[in-house]
């Protein structure tokens, strides 16, 4: 019998702890205090003991689009920062722009 994969399927609206946010995002430790630094990544419970910081699992695509930039381009994290929330911006204004066309030809 072959290795067995064990999957989990994770919700928008769970949290990951730190060590579960390095695995996910394929960061080591060090980087994801420099995306928390940043403010790229944020705990949703910043006053507890960082072993104990949840985040939200939107800080798991944050953190790996920062380390994409920063591997394969080389991308400071800083610049990281600025392109992680430009991403969303594009991402979140693409989003209305599908919404308010579905609006505008569904009258017709």
């Amino acid at each position: 019998m072959g290795a067995r994969t064990l999957l989990f399927v994770l919700h928008r609206e769970q949290s990951v702890s730190l060590r579960e946010l390095c695995r996910l995002g394929r960061l080591s430790p060090a980087f994801a205090a420099e995306l928390i630094d940043e403010g790229i990544i944020e705990p949703s419970n910043p006053e507890d003991d960082p072993l104990r910081w949840r985040f939200p699992m939107a800080a798991v695509e944050r953190a790996r689009i920062a380390v994409q930039l920063a591997q394969d381009l080389g991308v400071n994290t800083p610049g990281a920062a600025l392109a992680v929330d430009l991403l969303e911006r594009l991402r979140a204004m693409e989003a209305r722009m599908r919404s308010l066309e579905r609006q505008l030809f569904a009258g017709e």
